[in-house]
């Protein structure tokens, strides 16, 4: 059963509730608005502040045990000593939904300190309880009655009752739903997350928010000339699909914001073979093509007064006897030949075409996450995005947008000089530059698709998915970038 949220102004000692969790910093004292409640608790909650048993750090909990009605159980969760920011809240709110579901309860009320969040921090409470709670339960087996838990189905924000508020919350409702899609479609194996199944997605989301959809298969991309999307889908019987969605939001003629994803449903490297050890990790090199759906989801639900074009390009990365071959050399939708060095640098070649179909919306910006290099992860590890642009302006836009959604990025070069790398004696380029500096020789190859528009890439391949537990959010997909996406189209639709 899917997760619902609901918004209350009720005081936290007067609610119903199977477990109310206190998010709180490392303050010496219980807040004013909970001092009711802690007397029906028999003070537990200012002995365990005042003797220190709970300080509030980033993380921390403490559970306390209430009555057999009202509030029946007490989870205190720190956020740390650091400013309330909306990622501070989403933090400590995954945490304590993470706790609510190994206690087995299917309700919690969730609030800040004293009651007194503000907007930013309400829509950081409603993603965070919906990050720590989500799993992928398609595909296992149920334990047996006995050793069920139940699951936690419903979260109530307590928070003060204004028009921002509201809007706030909706927000996180939002982005919590499109993040819900992103990791969805991450989590699900490759021979479940086929191109396919983006267009039933795609044709849901745009049912529900009355976007315009198409769809691409083999032969549309072939009378388009998309060799060089086509010759990574060579080596697979499964149909290659690009889908787009629109969201016509703003007035007409308007240009739209385009989103672009790779949507590599699996990528074994083809006749460049990836090492057999960890490949199973490469269903989520279709993360940035989840992260456009997902966005696109969230778009629709706040309705947002823009226009906006989600385009992936899907397929797998197979090896076989009709596989494209390192030495090949193909040509793009726009005419420019690519020599193939490497065929594990594929989602570039998928993007390429993608770039060059973006340009007859008439971008007011695109901006495109793949999961793209391993190199990276190498630069940045799994904590920044790599952000690349020609635009700095773009770039600076796209960078403010992640930091508040709690997906910070980091500005990578993109200096000529580093376009040598990819020169080729054959053709007009190459698909890789080599090992050196090989996320921004990616960035400078997509570069050469883009025509008369901003354009900022995202490499999501450090942060779309993790391989371990964060402590927060337990391991597998993260939900980046549709944070990010999302937060960067609501700021421009207020310009």
């Amino acid at each position: 059963m899917p997760l619902s949220f609901s918004l209350s102004h009720a005081a936290p000692a007067a609610v119903d509730t199977p477990l109310l969790v206190v998010v709180l910093s490392p303050a010496s004292a219980v807040p004013d608005a909970l001092l009711d409640l802690d007397r029906q608790l028999g003070g537990a909650m200012s002995r365990s502040v005042s003797r220190r048993d709970f300080r509030g750090g980033r993380d921390e909990t403490l559970l306390l045990v209430g009555g057999d009605a009202g509030v029946q159980r007490v989870l205190l969760v720190g956020r740390g000593a650091a400013p309330l920011t909306r990622t501070v809240a989403r933090r400590a709110a995954a945490v304590a939904a993470r706790q609510a579901s190994k206690l087995g309860v299917a309700a919690m009320h969730l609030m800040l300190d004293g009651g007194d969040a503000d907007a930013n921090a309400v829509e950081g409470l409603v993603i965070g309880a919906a990050a720590g709670s989500w799993s992928y339960l398609d595909l296992q087996t149920p334990p047996p009655e006995k050793d069920r838990r139940a699951r936690l189905e419903a979260v109530t924000v307590l928070a003060a009752d204004s028009e921002e508020i509201r809007a706030a919350f909706a927000a996180g409702v939002a982005v919590a739903e499109g993040q819900a899609i992103a990791k969805r479609l991450g989590q699900m194996p490759g021979n479940y997350c086929t191109p396919d199944t983006f267009v039933e997605v795609g044709r849901d989301i745009a049912e529900r928010h009355g976007m315009a959809l198409t769809v691409l298969g083999r032969a549309e991309m072939t009378a388009r000339g998309m060799g060089s999307f086509l010759c990574v889908a060579q080596g697979t019987s499964q149909e290659p699909r690009l889908v787009t969605l629109e969201h016509r939001g703003g007035p007409e003629g308007q240009q739209p914001v385009v989103l672009i994803g790779k949507g590599l449903c699996f990528d074994t490297g083809g006749i460049s073979i990836k090492p057999a050890p960890e490949m199973e990790w490469m269903k989520f090199d279709m993360s940035g093509a989840g992260g456009v759906m997902g966005a696109m989801e969230a778009i629709g639900r706040l309705r947002l007064p823009i226009n906006v074009v989600g385009i992936i390009g899907s397929t797998t990365n197979m090896p076989s006897g009709e596989a494209v071959k390192p030495g090949d050399v193909v040509r793009a939708s726009n005419g420019k030949t690519i020599e193939i060095i490497n065929t594990d640098a594929e989602g570039r070649l998928v993007l390429a075409d993608l770039l060059v179909y973006a340009k007859q919306f008439n971008p007011a910006i695109a901006i495109d996450a793949a999961t793209l290099t391993g190199a990276i992860v190498i630069g940045l590890g799994h904590n920044a995005v790599g952000v690349f642009s020609t635009d700095q302006g773009a770039a600076n836009e796209v960078l403010a947008a992640g930091q508040a959604a709690g997906e910070p990025g980091w500005g990578m070069p993109m200096w000529e000089d580093y376009r040598e790398q990819i020169k080729s004696d054959v053709a007009d380029m190459k698909n890789t530059g080599g090992r050196a500096a090989g996320s921004i020789t990616a960035a400078l190859f997509l570069q050469e698709f883009v025509d008369g528009f901003p354009f900022v890439h995202l490499d999501v391949a450090g942060t779309a998915y993790s391989q371990s537990d964060l402590g927060w959010i337990p391991k597998g997909p993260t939900g980046t970038p549709v944070g990010t996406f999302v937060e960067f189209v609501r700021t421009r639709a207020r310009q």
